[in-house]
């Protein structure tokens, strides 16, 4: 178990949850230089103290006139320490613990902080002409397509996003988007009827003459096949034949068969336009024609699409594709050298070299970035300044005000002491003035 710092020690012991006031290592720090300034504001009144009781013996004393000089002084500083110390201690807390009015006013006009806080940053920080003015002076666009551009940025950017990417695959789970994958893909293809869109594919397939090379191929392979299996097909035609016919004739008549059957293969592969092709030709065209008018051609059309994806093996297959798309895209992002991410470099840092010269780019980039901040202050403004008010509602009065005592109570005490120090000034030029009077 990982030991807690002092920080964390310190923080356990402030009560409240994750929005109350934490008292860190460092705000105790600060408090104990907080509290040698104040030793050293109240060894000001002491001193001042001390002279203002010594002067007042020596004057009963038949001192010289000079000591009363020494004894005003003395004596006004002594008013001012008081009143600055009265004063400084009035913000955290009620002095020697009596509930003057008016004191204590950390603790007890906090929420009232916060709500001023807030109304002070949504007037002054959050307005839209502070915003869309300080983004239009940071030239955000031509800086990003300077860093865009320099050495190495590309690169960076490349990484992070691949690491990113890396991340948000090993995050989702492979049965989800399987789900998902499957669900869209069955509901669009099911929705979209194919069999009119076949038909004037096929149409124009047939009118430009592309399906001649399949033609050719078939042909071409029925050709080859009857050569290569000339025995096979004749013993197969001679035992159809009838079983009163003598044997040599039934091989005769298998072996005259074949030879047609090659005779018209042959025909048929050597001839573009022969018969068997154009009819090949008028049945596509027939079938085209179909499967754009027909309706009962075209329900069974869709039908068939229906029942083919209704298939376990079509789901596998369509669930399975987003196995395949994810391996090949966490094994692009790994490699430094894949095209995924070559490609990528060459257009951030490309991107990044227009955005960098391109004035109307810029320009174009600086007015998206001012209007997305512009919908977010309008948005959120409230959200935010509540936030400031909200949380400070939710301090703890005391913690707030030891806090801050904590952060900015060394410069008070200067207060204090400047006060004695003013206090006594300006009590000997009263003195002096009213003996020269």
């Amino acid at each position: 178990m990982k030991p807690k710092d002092a920080s964390d020690a310190q923080a356990d012991r402030m009560p409240g949850g994750a929005g109350a006031v934490r008292y860190t290592a460092s705000d105790e720090v600060k408090r104990r230089g907080v509290r040698r300034m104040k030793t050293i504001a109240t060894g000001f009144l002491v001193v001042a103290t001390v002279i203002y009781i010594v002067t007042t013996w020596a004057l009963r004393s038949g001192a010289g006139s000079w000591v009363g000089y020494v004894q005003a002084a003395a004596e006004a500083g002594m008013v001012g320490a008081l009143a600055d110390w009265f004063a400084v201690t009035a913000l955290f807390k009620h002095p020697l613990g009596l509930p003057i009015p008016h004191t204590a006013i950390i603790p007890t006009k906090k929420d009232a902080f916060g709500v001023s806080l807030g109304t002070f940053v949504g007037e002054n920080f959050l307005s839209v002409e502070v915003v869309r003015g300080r983004l239009a002076a940071l030239g955000v666009g031509r800086r990003v397509g300077q860093w865009l551009s320099a050495p190495g940025s590309a690169e960076k950017v490349t990484r992070e996003a691949s690491a990113a990417l890396r991340g948000a695959l090993a995050v989702l789970r492979d049965e989800d988007v399987q789900a998902v994958v499957g669900e869209a893909v069955t509901r669009r293809a099911t929705a979209q009827p194919i069999a009119q869109p076949l038909g004037r594919m096929l149409a124009r397939i047939v009118e430009e003459g592309g399906h001649r090379g399949v033609v050719d191929l078939c042909v071409i392979r029925a050709h080859d096949w009857l050569v290569e299996h000339r025995e096979q097909v004749v013993r197969t035609i001679s035992e159809e034949a009838p079983g009163w016919t003598p044997k040599f004739i039934d091989n005769q008549i298998g072996v005259r068969v074949y030879k047609e059957l090659l005779r018209f293969a042959t025909e048929v592969r050597d001839d573009p336009g022969h018969a068997a092709r154009g009819a090949v030709d008028s049945f596509l065209s027939d079938f085209a024609e179909e499967l754009r008018d027909d309706p009962e051609t075209i329900g069974r059309i869709e039908r068939a699409k229906a029942d083919l994806l209704a298939r376990p093996e079509v789901q596998d297959l369509i669930a399975s594709a987003w196995s395949a798309v994810r391996g090949m895209v966490l094994e692009a992002a790994e490699d430094e050298n894949s095209q995924l991410r070559v490609r990528m470099r060459n257009g951030i840092r490309s991107f990044g070299a227009r955005l960098a010269a391109d004035e109307r780019l810029q320009a174009k980039v600086d007015r998206w970035l001012e209007d997305a901040a512009e919908y977010v202050v309008d948005t959120y403004r409230g959200e935010i300044t509540s936030l400031i008010s909200e949380t400070v509602a939710g301090w703890d009065a005391n913690d707030a005000s030891r806090k801050i005592e904590a952060n900015v109570g060394r410069d008070l005490q200067f207060i204090r002491i400047n006060g004695t120090v003013v206090g006594a000034i300006a009590g000997l030029l009263i003195h002096t003035v009213s003996v020269l009077v």
